[in-house]
């Protein structure tokens, strides 16, 4: 890690790039991520309503910072929002090693029919999300699941973290995605008093006098500001904690859309199948076409 100082930065560093930082004397760890062409990318695949394309540019800078708290490289972030009665069935993001996906199935006639500014009730209706972290190395999968409320998925995320890890959460997300111009960004602070992290800690203070005074700091933190292009991350972290003696900065992984889709890998999959399950899938001609959700794209598989 290095120290950050409070000189300018060029603007591009740490646009879709994670930023890494600590705040030692408050045992605080911090992520604060811009998306913008991968956002872009992935949102682009298809031809989202406004709010839904709100919605999953959300849940993408969610992935990203969450993503970003794994230690190992290998490791894999997975949220999912799932509802049976609301616009949305299905919200999938990940993020694995810096490579991040989303997509979202909604219902179109209902989706016709929002403005931009539909409510988390609206879209998700009595849905629930998980959130699952893959780790390698042998570390093992866990996972919490969490009912979809408040009014962003920001806020179930937090939920999350204080009912299933018990760690004192604030996570802060701007969305600007319109049809010219779509840009994310977030922060998250968590108070991991003596340098314990994750599950090896149980019922922490949340009114703790070092956390609080951190966390009244970042809900200053406008969503102008998160946005400011000509702001760049390391600057909006000065601006917060330009009062504490150090701030320890890491950059995480660069990051790139993350479709893992071939015909190589499709192939594989499907051969795992019996031949008469396979027989039902191919067309007249023989082929079995693969439809991936993530980057619409049609994977003609022949021979198989």
């Amino acid at each position: 890690m290095t120290d950050l100082l409070p000189s300018a930065t060029e603007n591009e560093i740490f646009r879709d790039q994670p930023l890494r930082f600590f705040l030692p004397q408050r045992s605080v760890r911090g992520r604060a991520v811009r998306l913008e062409a991968v956002m872009a990318e992935i949102l682009a695949a298809h031809d989202y309503p406004v709010a839904i394309k709100l919605v999953l540019a959300e849940a993408l800078v969610l992935a990203t910072l969450l993503g970003s708290l794994l230690k190992s490289a290998g490791g894999q972030l997975t949220m999912q929002a799932q509802s049976e009665d609301g616009v949305i069935s299905l919200l999938v993001v990940d993020y694995r090693a810096g490579e991040l996906r989303g997509y979202a199935q909604f219902d179109e006639a209902r989706a016709g029919d929002l403005g931009a500014n539909a409510s988390l009730e609206t879209l998700f209706g009595t849905g629930y999300l998980a959130i699952t972290f893959d780790r390698d190395g042998g570390e093992g999968r866990y996972q919490g699941i969490v009912p979809i409320e408040g009014d962003s998925l920001a806020a179930a995320c937090q939920h999350y973290f204080f009912q299933s890890e018990q760690i004192p959460t604030l996570i802060k997300v701007a969305i600007n995605a319109d049809e010219t111009d779509c840009r994310g960004a977030g922060l998250l602070l968590q108070h991991l008093p003596d340098g314990e992290e994750g599950r090896e800690r149980l019922h922490v203070r949340h009114d703790h006098p070092e956390w609080e005074h951190v966390a009244i700091l970042a809900e200053t933190l406008s969503h102008e500001e998160l946005l400011d292009n000509t702001l760049s991350m390391e600057q909006l972290v000065w601006r917060l904690f330009h009062e504490e003696d150090e701030i320890r900065v890491e950059p995480g992984s660069h990051l790139s859309r993350g479709c893992r889709c071939s015909i190589e890998r499709y192939r594989e999959i499907l051969g795992r199948f019996p031949e008469e399950d396979r027989q039902d899938m191919r067309d007249a001609n023989g082929v079995i076409q693969v439809d991936c959700a993530f980057c619409s794209r049609i994977f003609a598989i022949e021979g198989l």
